[in-house]
């Protein structure tokens, strides 16, 4: 495919104006493929700064990407203009250190982590394993949100592993930082039947926070109020205190200090959650959801009209 000299020209422009590029499906905060994602996330525990482009939003981009550095998937990793390769590479290359070295940062941590396997869960992983055959392992993988992924995989001698209760377990490079102090137990009980994981790394869950103590706290000065709804959507019942919203983009909220307090408000609840975790994967302390919306907080302020 030749290249149209005028999109070659927006790309050296990116290249040139940022000495790291990822170019990706979606963006790193809301990857739209598990390469991208994979990738992304080997970026971000390098601790990098790096721009992106999300391919998807420009088809010109996406196509004349892959003519310009002769490489035909996504994504695909720029340093100093040059094409460092996809996500087999880019992955292979931040679990050996390379990676670190070529971005110019320290050597990544291959320390393995402590974790705990209750009893209870090393009974049925150990039955799990014996019935999967020889060779296989607890394979653990935690995303940005710390959500934990566990499953049985091939042992991998060149893998970050750490044991507990007689049961090799694999990480990542990015999993095992943010495994750490991870337990990992059975349970029979109120919570349901299988595995539960309880990692002292994650971020505070998003709580619920009636209107009238959003109302409370927002005019103490304790808590910044958030309406993601749209502009119509507020002009038709808006918020009686003061509020920031979504109009310009996310990234001014975004760089607010992580100790904010951030509460999230929508119609009912539903929007709103999911920015509250949004922002929950980012780093943020103390996130709430405003329960039951703008609905609920008409039925505190009767002023507040229904829609």
């Amino acid at each position: 495919m030749s290249l149209d000299p005028a999109l070659r020209a927006r790309i050296e422009t990116v290249l040139a104006a940022n000495p790291v590029v990822l170019f990706l499906k979606g963006t790193p905060d809301a990857p739209q493929c598990g390469f991208s994602a994979k990738t992304a996330a080997a970026m971000d525990a390098t601790g990098a700064d790096y721009a992106h482009v999300n391919v998807l939003a420009d088809p010109e981009i996406r196509e004349g990407i892959k003519a310009y550095g002769d490489w035909p998937t996504i994504p695909q990793l720029y340093i100093r203009g040059e094409l460092v390769g996809g996500c087999d590479i880019v992955t292979q290359m931040a679990a050996s250190g390379e990676l670190h070295a070529a971005l110019g940062v320290p050597a990544p941590n291959r320390t393995p982590p402590e974790i705990t396997i209750t009893p209870a869960a090393a009974e049925m992983l150990k039955q799990a394993l014996a019935n999967a055959g020889e060779g296989y392992a607890l394979q653990v993988e935690v995303d940005k949100a710390y959500n934990a992924r566990l499953q049985l995989a091939p042992v991998d001698e060149a893998a970050i592993a750490s044991e507990s209760a007689g049961i090799r377990a694999q990480f990542d490079l990015v999993s095992a930082q943010r495994a750490r102090g991870m337990t990992i137990d059975w349970a029979d009980d109120a919570r349901g039947k299988g595995l539960v994981i309880d990692n002292p790394n994650a971020p505070p869950k998003v709580k619920a926070l009636a209107p009238a103590q959003v109302r409370e706290r927002v005019q103490a000065g304790s808590l910044v109020l958030v309406d993601v709804r749209p502009l119509d959507e507020r002009l038709m019942a808006e918020a009686p205190v003061a509020y920031r919203h979504f109009d310009d983009g996310v990234a001014e909220i975004e760089a607010l200090p992580k100790d904010t307090a951030l509460a999230f408000l929508c119609q009912s609840g539903a929007r709103s959650a999911q920015a509250a975790e949004h922002f929950r994967a980012l780093g943020f302390k103390e996130l709430y959801n405003v329960a039951g919306g703008i609905v609920a907080w008409a039925d505190l302020d009767p002023a507040v009209p229904r829609y």
